[in-house]
C-alpha cells in the first residue's frame, strides 16, 4: 500500500544549493513517445542541474473518478515508467501527491484567494465541461489552484510544462501575488521552463494532432507497447503515392514521419530517406519498416525496465516512501510559514 500520510516521517533538510523545479504527471493512461520527448528527456537532464520534485498527481486523477481498485497499480506504473525513462530516485524526490498532506492544506488556503469567475474562464475547464458534462465537479474547476499548491509548496520558480499549461502558471503567479500582498512575502512567482525555446510536439501516426495518453490509441506509440504492436501502428501511418517533382514540399503527414524518424533513427538513415524523397524515389513502405524497427529498438528497453520495476512492489514502495520524506521536509517548512503569516498558529 502507499505510504499513509498519518505515519511518522523522517525530516530531512531540503537541498537549497540548486534552483527548485517541480512537475507532476497524472496517474491515468500510459506514457507515450510524446511524453518522453516532450518532457521526460528534459526531466532526466534537469535532475543533474536542479533540485527536482517530481510527483504522481493522484489527487488530480480523482476528478475523472478512477476505479479505486486500479489506483495503486496506476501510481506504481507511473513511478516505474519515470524511473525506466532515466529518473534517479536518489537524485530527485519522486513521490505521490497524496503522501504530502501539506499540499491539500495549502490548496485550501489558496482556494480562499481564487474566484469562481476566473476559474470558469479557464480553457481547459471549458474543454472538460464539454468532454464530461455529467461530471463537472469542483476539482475540475479548482484544478489550477491545486496545481499552484503543488508548485509553491516547494517554492519552485521553474515549472516544466507544455503550451497548454502556460495559462495555469500565469494563474499561479496571480494566486502567489494575492497571498503575498494579503499576508506577506512568502512565495516566489513560478514561470514555465524548458531547455529549448520550442517544445517538441510528437505527432500522431495518422497526421491529426499529437499523441495522447487517452485518445486515438491506434495512432499513439506507448512506451508499454510490445514490438509487434509498434510495427503494426507504424505501418498504418498515413502516407501517399509519393512526390512527382524533385524537391517537392512535404505534406504535413510526411513531415511527421520524418520528425518521428529524426527522434529514433540515426542521422544517416534520415538523410537517406530525405534524399530519396527529394529525388522522387522514396518507397514509403520501406521507410515505415525502417522506422518501425528503430522504434522497437528505442521503446523495448524502456518497456522491459518498466515491467521489471513494476513487478517489484517493495522497490516502488521504497521510492515513494523516500520521495515523500524528501517532499515533506520541504513542504512542512513552507506550510508552517504560511500558517504563521495567515495567523492560524495558536501554540
Amino acid at each position: 500500500m502507499l505510504l499513509s500520510v498519518r505515519r511518522p516521517f523522517r525530516i530531512l533538510p531540503p537541498v537549497m544549493s540548486k534552483e527548485i523545479v517541480v512537475s507532476g504527471i497524472r496517474s491515468t493512461g500510459f506514457l507515450h513517445l510524446g511524453n518522453y520527448f516532450g518532457a521526460m528527456r528534459n526531466y532526466v537532464k534537469m535532475q543533474d542541474e536542479y533540485n527536482c520534485y517530481f510527483f504522481v498527481a493522484d489527487y488530480h486523477s480523482l476528478t475523472t473518478h478512477p476505479d479505486p481498485k486500479d489506483l495503486r497499480a496506476n501510481v506504481y506504473r507511473v513511478v516505474a515508467e519515470n524511473v525506466a525513462c532515466g529518473l534517479d530516485p536518489e537524485k530527485v524526490a519522486l513521490y505521490a501527491q497524496s503522501d504530502v498532506p501539506e499540499i491539500p492544506e495549502l490548496y485550501l488556503m489558496l482556494n480562499m484567494l481564487a474566484y469562481m469567475g476566473e476559474l470558469e474562464k479557464v480553457p481547459t475547464f471549458k474543454d472538460k465541461v464539454r468532454q464530461q458534462p455529467q461530471n463537472v465537479n469542483a476539482g475540475l474547476l479548482t484544478y489550477p489552484v491545486l496545481m499552484t499548491a503543488d508548485i509553491i509548496i516547494h517554492k519552485a520558480v521553474k515549472v516544466p510544462v507544455g503550451k497548454d499549461q502556460e495559462q495555469h502558471i500565469e494563474m499561479a503567479r496571480n494566486f502567489v501575488n494575492r497571498f503575498n500582498n494579503r499576508y506577506g512575502e512568502l512565495f516566489p512567482e513560478p514561470y514555465p521552463f524548458n531547455y529549448s525555446s520550442e517544445l517538441i510536439k510528437v505527432p500522431s501516426l495518422d497526421g491529426t494532432g499529437k499523441m495522447s495518453k487517452s485518445e486515438n490509441e491506434n495512432a499513439t506509440l506507448y512506451l508499454a507497447d510490445e514490438d509487434d504492436i509498434i510495427r503494426k501502428k507504424v505501418m498504418k501511418a498515413k502516407t501517399d503515392s509519393g512526390p512527382t517533382e524533385h524537391n517537392s514540399e512535404m505534406p504535413e503527414y510526411i513531415q511527421n514521419l520524418f520528425l518521428l524518424m529524426g527522434l529514433v533513427s540515426t542521422p544517416d538513415v534520415v538523410d537517406t530517406y530525405k534524399k530519396a524523397f527529394n529525388e522522387c524515389t522514396i518507397r514509403y513502405g520501406d521507410m515505415k519498416k525502417q522506422l518501425a524497427e528503430d522504434m522497437v529498438q528505442f521503446i523495448a528497453p524502456i518497456r522491459e525496465k518498466t515491467k521489471e520495476l513494476h513487478a517489484n512492489e517493495d522497490a516502488i514502495k521504497k521510492i515513494l516512501k523516500e520521495g515523500a520524506e524528501k517532499a515533506r521536509a520541504s513542504a512542512s517548512v513552507t506550510i508552517a510559514e504560511a500558517r504563521k503569516l495567515i495567523g492560524i498558529n495558536y501554540y
